[in-house]
């Protein structure tokens, strides 16, 4: 069965989880888009379109992203994310705006990102938004981590 090529954005796509799934669709033929904050240049080379700059949690990113995109999106995934390690013991004022940065980023951000590209996503596209593991309720048997664990149960 043959693979009929087809535009995917990757959000989040500049390493690890984002930049393996920008290369794998690469590698079946697929032409890829792929958004990060910054790219490092070897990066850049691997035959993606790369769009740099993007913050997903800022106004100006989100339009950048909606602007550099110029053809219909077939597969969208959203795979930006940030980890925190606050413990409970220490909820001070910098582990709250940790946790904050992780609801922003892994929580809210992802229906942004969705919002602002709704124009290039015709009916039968597809979108992912990616989570972890650490998000399930019934996976918590370690502790810790607690703000990333709320933010991608949400």
């Amino acid at each position: 069965m043959s693979h009929s090529p087809i535009h995917a954005l990757v959000v989040g796509a500049n390493r690890g989880i984002g930049l393996a799934l920008t290369e794998a669709l690469l590698a079946r033929g697929d032409r890829v888009s792929a958004s990060c904050r910054t790219a490092p240049p070897a990066h850049q080379a691997a035959g993606a379109r790369w769009i740099e700059g993007v913050d997903i949690t800022q106004d100006a990113g989100l339009q950048r992203l909606g602007k550099a995109v110029d053809s219909p999106i077939d597969l969208l995934i959203v795979n930006a994310g940030v980890l925190g390690s606050e413990r409970l013991g220490g909820l001070d004022d910098d582990a709250l705006a940790s946790i904050r940065r992780q609801f922003e980023v892994n929580a809210l951000a992802p229906l942004r990102v969705v919002a602002a590209l709704r124009h290039r996503l015709p009916q039968g596209s597809r979108v992912g938004l990616l989570t972890s593991r650490m998000g399930s309720i019934s996976d918590n048997t370690s502790g810790g981590y607690y703000g990333y664990r709320m933010s991608k149960a949400a």
